[in-house]
């Protein structure tokens, strides 16, 4: 993924800033992204610091990569790849929680590196906190040496920010793992590889209306979403997408709630 710029920075506050306005006429206000990384949003629950996350947990039945939930419940998973600049993931873990949705958040080691706040945060605001590799690399073109050490320094760094290497691994610029690597994930400790059956393709910015029509046109019971921390795009998309859920009858939860 690319850097991102002053202009993209500005780009994202604006964008934040928009969510806001948007949700209160819907009904999702939302408050602008905190000047502090380790701040929850006003009345979100807050686990006291240096309680430890959920471990990893075998899901009896499940391919060993999962990529839905159970098609007979009205529930989905929106899960975020978790780098890019911190005010667009405050911006929306802030309107999910108002909204009384919860997400998974997959998360590139070296973006905990720069923003080790954050891993608390998601996990304050009752969301789900996974692997995403340590450097979002192509995972599955790496010798299997390299390979397991993008899996297992992230798993080290989650470990060391939350007490568990967080409950999901999923393999970096590749929808689905190879073998080898589905082999990986579970040597570092994860039963599951988490992938996916819609894609906002939110990373290719193309507009928050776009965002909006990938995530609709292909969305159902049990689905699991991909998209991205990072981009103002999804920022600008968040609202409606949640409204059209509602409108559905859909519920947003965690993939673990999803699977339970």
């Amino acid at each position: 993924m690319g850097g991102v710029t002053t202009t993209d920075r500005r780009s994202a506050l604006r964008a934040a800033a928009g969510l806001a306005a948007a949700t209160a006429l819907t009904g999702c206000s939302t408050p602008g992204p905190g000047a502090s990384a380790a701040a929850p949003p006003r009345g979100a629950s807050r686990a006291p610091s240096g309680t430890s996350a959920p471990a990893p947990r075998a899901f009896p039945g499940q391919p060993v990569q999962i990529g839905s939930g159970p098609r007979t419940r009205p529930r989905v998973a929106l899960t975020f790849h978790g780098h890019g600049d911190p005010a667009t993931a405050h911006a929306l873990l802030d309107a999910a929680e108002k909204h009384g949705a919860r997400v998974t958040v997959l998360a590139v080691g070296t973006w905990l590196d720069a923003h080790p706040a954050l891993a608390r945060r998601v996990l304050d605001g009752g969301h789900d906190l996974g692997n995403h590799t340590q450097r979002h690399l192509d995972i599955n073109a790496m010798p299997e040496e390299r390979a397991f050490a993008e899996i297992d320094e992230c798993a080290r760094r989650l470990r060391d920010l939350t007490g568990s290497i967080g409950t999901w691994f999923r393999p970096s610029r590749a929808a689905r793992a190879s073998p080898l690597v589905e082999r990986l994930a579970r040597r570092a400790g994860y039963p599951h590889v988490l992938s996916y059956d819609v894609d906002s393709l939110d990373f290719t910015s193309p507009g928050a209306p776009a965002v909006t029509r990938a995530v609709t046109a292909g969305i159902r019971n049990g689905s699991v979403v991909s998209l991205h921390f990072g981009y103002t795009d999804t920022v600008a998309a968040f609202p409606s997408l949640l409204h059209a859920l509602d409108r559905r009858g859909l519920r947003a939860v965690t993939t673990t709630e999803l699977l339970s």
